[in-house]
């Protein structure tokens, strides 16, 4: 508490009238002083005491209070502030200067601690905005910003205080990284996207040198190459398959740079199909050729090419040939010179009845065995002498039938997802099935009993006898439907069923869609959580998994089986960048946030990027080590703010008043006798011979 006196005047008139009976007073008494008369001094006196009352002059005494000075502390506390050992130079040097501030008289410290911000990267400035709307600008000292400089969200215009930034380095630092200049979401299979990237070599001059690249997509073996630094370079990525196509790429480490985690970048590319090519032959007209056709022109994505056998080259009926169909079957076109552009062929009900000769029927094996899908839905034919499980295409089917009619059954059954079938992503929950009990879905009248099956029956009939078996043959797949009757679903026969969705799941099986891979290893982050799943048709507990962090930290984690076939684990993923999870057999990748962030697309200590704004502000730059934090001072204004060692707080001196007492210096009991007297004595001098 003090007290502060001054001298105030408070005018009864407006200042323009105290000018103009200050004027009319210098030309009354003027005359009189140039002629030396007696008395014009008191007269002068006179008009003085006149104009002095007029201007009201008073003593004001103020009691004031007085406030404190602010200072705030900015702490970094983002994902790139766990490189080396930033954090614990930050740490120490924060103590330090709290304790600092505590022992300096009037000033105040308030501390704000920015956390990780995920894909905004750090936005320190953004925080001290917030922090300053409850601080009065009279009271703020200053402002300190501990960080390792990469600040995103620098402004334009310089703090009115000064404005210190404590690096935890001892200098400017190097890093190298991989810059992700364009990289597409999405690719059509079969063709090849470009990626487009630079490595790029910071707080260095690397210009003219080069630097290995390795690549490697989905798992395969890695491939490096040799890529200028500095330069922007284009990759041809081919995509071979729908879904997710990851690529992983890493710059080899650059001597002495402070940490490689932005070494690494991982681009997913989304394959998919521009048109879905199937071809569909129908072996006869029958009911279910039409649910066929429906189902697959209902699907804009996918290009139908169907053919249905009306008759075979046995029958002859002298019928001519312009009324038996509108085009003529190009089977050396559809089985020769075009196989290989279909992404499914579909034979319904078809039997081998010379229609494909033996060398087609081999090439539709072929096909599957390089990489092709084949779906078959049979019927009695295919017990019969023309089935083609006794044609070239047997090795490919995975199933041959009893001979006879012992492999034919006609009775009405609900078909059942087996035990395999609960964990199969293909029939796994399928709408309608209920694990242990009746399913809730429609009858079929008529199946097939299989002499030998291979692959997986994920569907059979009341005996268990299989009812729809998926193979894998070389790298192609076959699926055999042991019915005819599927299309009773699509007719709501007692309830239907799911039809078009098992269809769906096969078909997209059958071209090796990864959302229906029975063994598959998938990870994601979401809100900084990394969740990992594990499918698998195996009994047997799944494997630990390595989850490895974009730092190199490694943990192993246990799956916890929360469905038939599926095992989860979730584990806290803070820090941006691309995780790496690993059971010892599958690999698989996730992003926290974007594959490339901000927070670690430089991740230097520097104090380049705030070294202007620094300047402007009358601040400095300080690097912690080795010697840490430096001196903190009370600095009075228009002072120097900062030295080697030290670093300066403006002292403000502000206030709050507690009290005023104004007196009169001249009130008019005072000012009346001694106008009246000064009046008197001039009239009296100036009487007197």
């Amino acid at each position: 508490m003090q007290s502060i006196s001054a001298v105030r005047f408070d005018p009864t008139v407006p200042l323009w009238v105290l000018g103009v009976l200050a004027a009319l007073c210098v030309l009354a008494a003027g005359p009189a002083l140039w002629r030396r008369a007696r008395g014009g001094v008191l007269r002068l006196l006179c008009f003085a005491v006149v104009l002095l009352w007029l201007a009201g002059p008073r003593l004001v005494q103020e009691t004031r209070e007085a406030l404190n000075d602010i200072a705030v502390m900015v702490v970094d506390r983002t994902g790139s502030m766990a490189v080396g050992n930033r954090a614990a130079l930050v740490d120490e040097a924060a103590a330090k200067l709290q304790a600092e501030a505590a022992q300096m008289p009037g000033m105040e410290l308030r501390t704000v601690t920015v956390p990780e911000s995920g894909h905004d990267g750090t936005r320190l400035f953004s925080a001290l905005d917030r922090t300053l709307a409850d601080i009065p600008r009279s009271r703020l000292a200053g402002v300190m910003m501990l960080t390792d400089g990469e600040v995103h969200d620098i402004p334009k215009a310089a703090p009115s205080v000064p404005l210190h930034v404590l690096v935890p380095a001892s200098g400017e630092q190097t890093d190298r990284r991989i810059r992700i200049i364009e990289a597409p979401s999405y690719g059509i299979v079969g063709k090849s996207v470009r990626l487009r990237l630079a490595v790029d070599d910071l707080g260095v001059d690397h210009a003219g040198q080069s630097a290995p690249l390795t690549i490697q997509r989905d798992g395969e073996a890695p491939r490096v190459v040799q890529v200028p630094v500095g330069t922007e370079q284009s990759i041809e990525i081919p995509i071979t398959r729908a879904g997710p196509t990851v690529v992983e790429l890493a710059a080899a480490p650059m001597p002495g740079e402070v940490s490689d985690l932005n070494n690494h970048a991982v681009v997913s590319i989304n394959g998919v199909r521009d048109r879905l090519r199937v071809l569909l032959v129908s072996g006869e007209p029958h009911a279910g050729e039409r649910t066929w056709r429906r189902l697959l022109k209902a699907d804009p994505s996918v290009d139908l090419v169907h053919f249905t056998i009306l008759r075979p080259p046995e029958k002859d009926d002298m019928t001519p040939l312009n009324e038996l169909a509108l085009i003529a079957f190009p089977v050396r076109e559809l089985f020769q010179v075009k196989i290989k552009e279909f992404d499914l062929i579909i034979l319904d009900r078809f039997s081998n009845r010379g229609i494909l000769p033996p060398p087609y029927l081999r090439n539709i094996a072929d096909y599957v065995r390089q990489g092709g899908a084949l779906l078959l839905s049979v019927g009695p034919e295919f017990s019969g002498p023309g089935s083609l499980a006794y044609s070239p295409l047997a090795p490919v089917l995975p199933a041959e039938p009893l001979s006879g009619n012992a492999s034919t059954i006609e009775a009405p059954f609900r078909p059942q997802v087996t035990a395999l079938g609960e964990r199969h992503p293909v029939t796994a929950g399928l709408p309608g099935d209920k694990p242990g009990g009746t399913p809730a879905w429609g009858e079929w009248y008529r199946r097939l009993v299989p002499n030998t099956t291979r692959g997986q029956a994920v569907m059979s009939g009341p005996d268990g006898q299989p009812l729809l078996l998926l193979d894998r043959v070389g790298e192609g797949r076959a699926a055999l439907l042991l019915s005819d009757q599927i299309w009773l679903w699509s007719r709501e026969h007692e309830g239907g069923g799911p039809q078009a969705e098992l269809l769906r799941r096969v078909a997209h099986w059958l071209m090796k869609e990864p959302a229906l891979e029975e063994e598959a290893l998938t990870a994601s982050v979401d809100g900084g959580t990394l969740s990992i799943e594990r499918r698998t048709t195996s009994d047997a507990p799944p494997p630990p998994v390595t989850a490895t962090s974009p730092g190199g930290q490694a943990t192993t984690l246990t799956l916890k089986p929360t469905a038939p076939g599926r095992a989860t684990v979730t584990l806290a993923a803070p820090d941006p960048g691309v995780w790496r999870v690993s059971d010892g057999t599958r690999t698989a990748f996730a992003a926290a946030g974007s594959s490339n962030p901000l927070e670690i697309a430089d991740l230097r200590a520097t104090g380049t990027y705030l070294a202007d704004i620094t300047r402007a502000s009358s601040g400095s730059v300080h690097w912690l080590e080795p010697s840490g934090a430096p001196e903190l001072r009370s600095v009075e204004p228009d002072r120097v703010t900062s030295g080697a060692s030290w670093i300066g707080l403006r002292r403000n001196h502000d206030h709050l008043v507690t009290g005023v007492n104004a007196i009169p210096l001249l009130p008019a009991w005072a000012a009346l006798p001694l106008l009246l007297g000064l009046a008197f004595a001039a009239w009296r001098r100036e009487s007197v011979a």
